[in-house]
C-alpha cells in the first residue's frame, strides 16, 4: 500500500509562510482602515502584483496543485489577514473560473492572462451571474444575449447584481456574464461571454454598502445593448448550437454555464471563511489565556475551554472538507455526494459559530471596534450566502446523496 499523508510539501510550506508573512505585514495593518472606508485596497493589490502574487504565473501554477491542496491554502492564509482584502485580490479568480470552465483553451490562453494584466498595468476579472430577482434560481435568468448574425455579435440586454469587481472602471476589467440566449430552455439555455474591458454598454450600477467583507467592491453591472464579438462566446457557437439542440429535444446537457463554475469555486470559498475562523480562534485563545478573572486567567474556566476546543475542532473539521473537496477536483474525482457544497456549507457555517464564540469570550471588548473581532463576526456570515446558500447547499447535498430531484 502507498503512503498516506496530509502533510504539507516542503513548497507549499514555504508557500504558506509567504503568503501568511504578506497578510501579516501588508494585509492586518490596514484591514481596519478599509473596512471603515469601503474601498478597494489598490496599495495592498499593487503590492501583491509587485510581488508576485496577483499574477496569472501564481494563479496557475496553484490551480494545477495536484494535491489541489495549494491554492484553499493560499485563500485560508489570505483570509486570515482579511476577507475583504482577500477577495479583492482574489476576486478575480471568480472570472478566471467562468472562462477556464466553459471557454476553448484558445479563449483560456487570451482571456485569462488579460484578468490580472501586469504589475505596472493591473486589471480585474469579474463573474457576473446573480440578478435582482435571480439569486438562488439561476434558471430564472432575464439577461439575454442575442446573435446578430449580420455583425457576428452577441448583444446583451440585462442588470446583474451582487457582482464582486462589478463595473470597476478605474483599471481595465474583463467581465465574464451569463445570459439567457433560449429563455425557455431555462438553464440548459444559458451560455457564458467575456465582455472586455471598456466595451460600451457595460457600466456599473449600484454600489453596495455591505456589513462584512467591506473592502471587496460589489455592485450592480448594466448591460445595455452591449455587442461583444463572436468570438467572445465561450465554447463557440458550434457547441452552443449542439447542446441546445440536446436540450430542445430533452437529452441531458453535461454542462450548464454557470454551475460548473461553482462547482469549482464554493471548496475555495469555504477555505476563505476557514482563514476568517482561524483568526478569530487564535485571536479568542490568546486572549482567554491572558485576560485574568478571579485572579487566574479566563482560560481555566471550563466554560471558556470548553468553548476554545470546539472552535478548534470544528475549524479542523472543516479544513479536511475543503481539503477533501479540493484534492477531489484535482484528481477529476466526481463529486457524488455533494462533496464541494458540503465544504461550503459546513465552513462557512463554522465560521459564523466561531467568530460568534469569539466575541463571547472576549465579553464587552469583543463587542467594540478595539478587537477585531467583531468585524471578523460581521465579514463571516456572507459566507452562508454568497456562492450559494446554506440552504441551497443542503439542497445540493440532498439531491445527491438520494438520486432524487427534491424541490
Amino acid at each position: 500500500m502507498g503512503d498516506f499523508s496530509l502533510d504539507l510539501n516542503d513548497d507549499q510550506l514555504e508557500l504558506q509562510k509567504w503568503v501568511h508573512a504578506f497578510s501579516r505585514d501588508v494585509i492586518r495593518p490596514v484591514a481596519a482602515e478599509y473596512d471603515e472606508k469601503e474601498e478597494t485596497p489598490w496599495p495592498v493589490i499593487e503590492e501583491a502584483a509587485n510581488i508576485g502574487l496577483y499574477s496569472v504565473d501564481f494563479v496557475t501554477n496553484a490551480f494545477v496543485d495536484p494535491t489541489g491542496i495549494t491554492f484553499p491554502m493560499i485563500s485560508e492564509e489570505l483570509s486570515w489577514g482579511d476577507a475583504g482584502i482577500a477577495l479583492a485580490i482574489m476576486g478575480t479568480t471568480l472570472g478566471v473560473s467562468g472562462i477556464v470552465g466553459n471557454g476553448t483553451p484558445e479563449q483560456i490562453a487570451e482571456w485569462v492572462p488579460e484578468c490580472f494584466g501586469t504589475p505596472g498595468d493591473i486589471h480585474l476579472g469579474a463573474f457576473a451571474v446573480s440578478e435582482p430577482d435571480a439569486g438562488s434560481d439561476v434558471s430564472s435568468l432575464r439577461t439575454r444575449a442575442v446573435y446578430d448574425q449580420a455583425t457576428d455579435e452577441w448583444v446583451i440586454n440585462g442588470t446583474k447584481t451582487w457582482i464582486t469587481n462589478g463595473g470597476i472602471d478605474k483599471v481595465p476589467t474583463v467581465h465574464v456574464v451569463v445570459a439567457a440566449v433560449e429563455p425557455e430552455l431555462k438553464s440548459r439555455g444559458h451560455a457564458s461571454f467575456v465582455v472586455p474591458p471598456g466595451t460600451p454598454g457595460c457600466r456599473q450600477g449600484q454600489k453596495f454598502s455591505k456589513m462584512g467583507i467591506r473592502a471587496s467592491h460589489t455592485a450592480e453591472v448594466v448591460f445595455e445593448d452591449c455587442r461583444v464579438p463572436g468570438h467572445c462566446l465561450l465554447g463557440g457557437k458550434e457547441k452552443l448550437d449542439e447542446r441546445l439542440a440536446r436540450a430542445r429535444e430533452g437529452k441531458s446537457s453535461r454542462v450548464q454555464a454557470a454551475m460548473s463554475t461553482f462547482e469549482a469555486s464554493r471548496p475555495l470559498v469555504g477555505a476563505q471563511a476557514l482563514g476568517i475562523a482561524r483568526a478569530a480562534y487564535e485571536y479568542a485563545l490568546d486572549y482567554a489565556k491572558e485576560r485574568t478573572a478571579f485572579n487566574r486567567p479566563i482560560i481555566m474556566n471550563q466554560a471558556i475551554a470548553f468553548k476554545l476546543a470546539d472552535m478548534k475542532m470544528q475549524i479542523d473539521a472543516a479544513r479536511l472538507l475543503v481539503w477533501r473537496a479540493t484534492w477531489m477536483a484535482a484528481a477529476k474525482k466526481q463529486f457524488v455526494s455533494g462533496e464541494g457544497s458540503m465544504s461550503k456549507l459546513y465552513a462557512g457555517e463554522v465560521a459564523v459559530r466561531v467568530t460568534d464564540e469569539a466575541i463571547q469570550i472576549l465579553g464587552g471588548a469583543g463587542y467594540v471596534k478595539d478587537h477585531p473581532v467583531e468585524q471578523w463576526h460581521r465579514d463571516s456570515k456572507i459566507y452562508t450566502i454568497f456562492e450559494g446558500t446554506s440552504e441551497i447547499q443542503r439542497l445540493v447535498i440532498a439531491r445527491a446523496i438520494s438520486g432524487l430531484h427534491i424541490p
